[in-house]
């Protein structure tokens, strides 16, 4: 119970520092974004869609709060010389990173499911609340069962864009409604495919039907739009604003309109991973402290903790980076760096009890 307290307080405590100084380091971007527009909004909306969008960036740095933290705790043992009192009532190094271990596993659940379902939630506020002062504004998108569906408001019109499917440049089986900005019926544009390489779309085997073209055939026709094959794929990027059963059903959709699935499938697969991942570094940075020469200050063991989280995230990172740009299966590229931090304390532990 001593050291759990210890630990939760720890990690209480560091989580606030990096939300503080997430919180510092955001709001200069967002006033930076509205310094346009000073004349339309008041220093509040910054601030508001900061503390919004804080716990969502706090959930990326878990993994490495839980690794300070840990080295936080055996500071203060040290400090206190707990450590040769544990030892002295039959309780070993073993004992103690046990009982961390089970701590950051709950803990890591905690935070994958409640924690995670709530950020997700105040992410999507943000991103809708600041989409209202976007340029983009004019135009939205959304992927589900029956295909992709584009709201476009380009020269005066209003066009829905409907596309059964998708396949490298090309949008397949599309169909588009143009509507006047009083919401009646311009024209109907029914095509096998639309290649979407720049905003000057080209339809393959277009239809036309309106006051002076009914039914008219052409083989390909020219349709100006403000999406573009980079615009399309970057719609669905921002996954944060998703929780796990929206995470899920997005995955249905893609895959029934044909759009890549492997962001979704590396986010959902990092989000099934944090208990472990946060374990294991809980777990490694209980073995740093017991196995190197202790230093009493603490700015050593914060500067030494922050150089293996750095190296650990460019790990993590290029091994996800291979698994969405298909050089390794996702599951791979998922638990390969968990894998070999596993082996590394593993190693560590050899004759822990003798530190």
């Amino acid at each position: 119970r001593y050291i759990l307290k210890y630990f939760s307080y720890n990690i209480i405590l560091v989580t606030s520092i990096f939300l503080v100084l997430i919180f510092f380091l955001n709001i200069l971007e967002e006033i930076k974004f509205f310094e346009s527009r000073e004349s339309e909004i008041q220093i509040a909306i910054p601030l508001f869609l900061t503390l919004l969008n804080s716990p969502s960036i706090v959930f990326e740095t878990f993994p490495f709060i839980f690794l300070i933290s840990t080295q936080l705790l055996f500071v203060s043992l040290y400090d206190n010389q707990e450590i040769n009192i544990f030892k002295s009532y039959g309780i070993k190094n073993l004992n103690i990173i046990k009982t961390l271990f089970i701590a950051a596993l709950i803990f890591g659940f905690f935070i994958s499911t409640v924690y995670y379902t709530a950020s997700s939630s105040l992410k999507h506020t943000y991103l809708s609340l600041k989409n209202k002062y976007t340029s983009d504004n004019k135009y939205l998108a959304v992927v589900n069962e029956n295909g992709l569906w584009i709201k476009d408001n380009i020269n005066n019109k209003i066009n829905i864009i409907n596309a059964e499917t998708y396949t490298d440049y090309n949008l397949n089986q599309i169909s588009i409604t143009s509507l006047d900005n009083e919401f009646n019926l311009i024209e109907t544009i029914i095509s096998d495919k639309a290649i979407i390489k720049n905003e000057n779309w080209t339809l393959i085997n277009a239809q036309i039907f309106n006051e002076t073209e009914i039914g008219k055939f052409h083989n390909e026709y020219k349709f100006n739009t403000n999406f573009d094959f980079e615009k399309i794929s970057s719609l669905f990027s921002n996954l944060t604003s998703f929780n796990i059963f929206q995470l899920k059903n997005l995955l249905n959709d893609y895959k029934s309109f044909g759009y890549s699935t492997l962001e979704i499938e590396s986010h959902l697969n990092k989000l099934y991973s944090l208990p472990i991942y946060v374990t294991i570094m809980t777990v490694l940075g209980s073995i740093f402290m017991l196995n190197v020469k202790y230093n009493k200050s603490k700015i050593f063991s914060i500067v030494s903790g922050t150089l293996i989280s750095v190296l650990i995230y460019y790990l993590n990172y290029f091994s996800n980076i291979m698994g969405v740009n298909e050089k390794l299966p996702i599951l791979a590229s998922t638990w390969f760096p968990y894998t070999i931090l596993t082996l590394i304390c593993l190693t560590g532990m050899i004759k822990i009890n003798e530190k």
